[in-house]
């Protein structure tokens, strides 16, 4: 007999009928043999008007008030589907967050999950009960047990940490479209079924702004080893599988607090090529890797900063015993990148051998801003520079000299408290791909970020950890990061360029609070472009394909769409573009990668991939 968490969004549960609907899925599910958890939303759009009964009574009500308030709608939910399970003769009970023991920081309207009591759930499920959880919601560690709320995407959230809890077999997520799809359908009306995906390109997807999932939930489902199931309410179909890797062995207790970072990876058998000086303009990305692929050079990091004047950088890594080829195909292609055809300079090819990467690696960075500035002030107090940054939401990654490697890497280990002795490079678990998996899953379209640049920031150890460590201090979380390669001297300092993106919502802030520290940190002016977009591929199969981003810019160079910034880890690319080119791009790459049916998707509500 397995147990099954079933989830259930608002949408699924928004009427009499719906909800009898539920109880009717639920009651096979139990009579196939089945233990099973249900955990459910507030009816509809109850949520919504809850929130404006408050604001109807106060402009700035209490954040604990607000928790007070919104957590009754889910009491609603659970109460009428175990109403409507015991109808049709279906033994259940419903519980609060409180009651069946989900412990929570004591933060109001975001608080993160400690720990799940569960013997009260293991006692009603031997009793042969449905249990219907509330979800969203738990009671703070606090003596004074104040009820919390989790946020947006908590009911996802309670469902998964259940299921982690229990040790179910899996936990199905309940919605109104039929699973994960390759890209938004209410921008790209062919956009695709994936039948599956691993957690790794999920959580990249979900943080990219997928709405079926929210990130922490294939947070936990990644750090406990849970199947989930993302599946219609409205039709038996199968849905999508979000795969995790048997995970390494992790307590239940600080459930969402553990560890942020499971393991420390180092590459000493890197080489960085660099061009400098290359036209501001579309196609130059295009040009060049479209070359790289035909020569089949297989590319690891790909970054391309902050423009200065009308040139740009771009640099790449590859691994050492292909260096020269590599080095070739650039020096070939270089005469070709100029500014214009009377141009007589062409671009400078720079290359860099006895480079690591050392990257941390861990699905708990999201949404956790101190993770990257913590790594970036730990090099930094062993005097190693940063020559590249890249980073996902699950790995960030460092250049550094070889020279450097083995202390940057105890270093880590010892900050993040990883136990290894190994001297030797270490992979995180990943899950084998199927022969026909694509190599891109799906085109993601972020249109709420904004980009701040700092001009001529020196090039020294500890740089970085001054820059994020002041935004992690202020709670502003980071996306893309990215180091110009060009190196301008000051007063006999080398200075780069450093990029970045951050939520539009904290640009600002994110700008000042910079601007404050540049007399102090010797850096030069801070600069902020709202107007940009960042489109993202993902997929764990284009490791080791070399043509893959090569297709992916050329798709934009077709559309005249010029790449303002590109940043790479092992299974996304992402590029910055000018806001307005942001869906041409989607659309342009959707269609490239050959990822939409004949059929147009017609969306049914609200909760889909955006």
């Amino acid at each position: 007999m397995a147990l099954i968490v079933q989830k259930y969004g608002g949408s699924s549960v928004g009427s009499v009928e719906r909800i009898q609907a539920v109880a009717k899925r639920v009651w096979l599910t139990a009579k196939a043999g089945n233990s099973v958890v249900v955990v459910v939303s507030a009816m509809g759009k109850t949520t919504d008007g809850l929130v404006k009964l408050a604001s109807d009574i106060s402009p700035q009500p209490s954040k604990r008030e607000m928790d007070m308030l919104l957590s009754t709608g889910e009491q609603v939910s659970i109460a009428l589907v175990s109403m409507a399970l015991q109808e049709i003769g279906q033994p259940a009970i419903s519980l609060t967050g409180a009651q069946v023991g989900i412990v929570t920081e004591a933060e109001h309207t975001r608080a993160r999950i400690l720990h799940i009591a569960t013997s009260r759930i293991e006692k009603c499920l031997s009793e042969g009960r449905v249990v219907v959880v509330a979800g969203f919601q738990g009671i703070s560690s606090s003596e004074e047990l104040e009820i919390t709320t989790l946020g947006r995407g908590g009911s996802d959230t309670s469902a998964v940490a259940i299921a982690a809890a229990l040790s179910a077999e899996k936990c199905e997520i309940y919605t109104d479209v039929p699973g994960i799809l390759t890209t938004d359908p209410r921008l790209v009306p062919q956009a695709q079924l994936m039948k599956e995906v691993t957690s790794d390109e999920m959580l990249e997807l979900a943080s990219l702004g997928a709405k079926v999932l929210h990130p922490r939930a294939v947070e936990i489902a990644r750090n406990y080893g849970v199947q989930l199931v993302v599946r219609s309410s409205w039709t038996d179909d199968p849905g999508t599988v979000v795969d995790s890797p048997e995970p390494k062995p992790r307590s239940l207790v600080n459930l969402e607090i553990a560890r942020p970072v499971d393991d420390i990876e180092f590459d000493t058998n890197q080489a960085k090529i660099s061009l400098l000086r290359v036209p501001d303009k579309p196609g130059v990305a295009a040009q060049l890797f479209g070359e790289i692929s035909r020569q089949q050079v297989d590319v690891d990091l790909i970054i391309q900063s902050l423009h200065d004047g009308n040139t740009n950088d771009i640099a790449f890594t590859v691994m050492s015993p292909i260096l020269k080829k590599a080095e070739a195909v650039a020096s070939a292609i270089a005469p070709a990148l100029r500014t214009s055809e009377q141009e007589t300079e062409e671009a400078e090819v720079m290359v860099q051998q006895n480079i690591a990467k050392v990257s941390i690696v861990g699905a708990g960075m999201i949404g956790r801003p101190g993770v990257a500035a913590e790594m970036f002030a730990t090099l930094a107090k062993r005097g190693v520079n940063i020559r590249m940054i890249s980073t996902s939401e699950v790995k960030v990654s460092c250049v550094i000299d070889s020279a450097d490697c083995d202390q940057a890497v105890a270093a880590l280990r010892e900050a993040f408290e990883i136990e290894s002795d190994s001297r030797s490079p270490s992979h995180s678990p990943s899950l084998p791909l199927s022969p026909d998996s694509p190599p891109v899953r799906g085109v993601a379209l972020d249109m709420k970020q904004a980009r701040l640049g700092i001009r001529r920031v020196p090039d020294v150890p500890g740089m970085a950890e001054k820059i994020f460590g002041t935004l992690a201090r202020n709670n502003i979380s980071v996306d893309m990061i990215i180091q110009s390669q060009r190196c301008h001297v000051i007063k006999g300092i080398p200075t780069r360029d450093i990029a970045f993106t951050v939520a539009r919502v904290d640009a600002q802030a994110a700008q000042e609070l910079l601007q404050k520290a540049t007399a102090e940190c010797g850096w030069g002016q801070v600069v902020l472009d709202m107007e940009i977009a960042k489109v993202s591929i993902v997929g764990a199969g284009m490791v080791g394909q070399p043509g893959i981003a090569a297709k992916m810019f050329e798709s934009l160079s077709e559309e005249s769409i010029n790449i303002q910034m590109i940043t790479t880890s092992e299974i996304k690319i992402s590029c910055v573009v000018a806001e307005n080119q942001g869906v041409k791009a989607l659309k342009a790459i959707h269609t490239a990668f050959e990822l939409g049916g004949e059929e147009e998707f017609v969306v049914p509500g609200q909760s889909v991939n955006s």
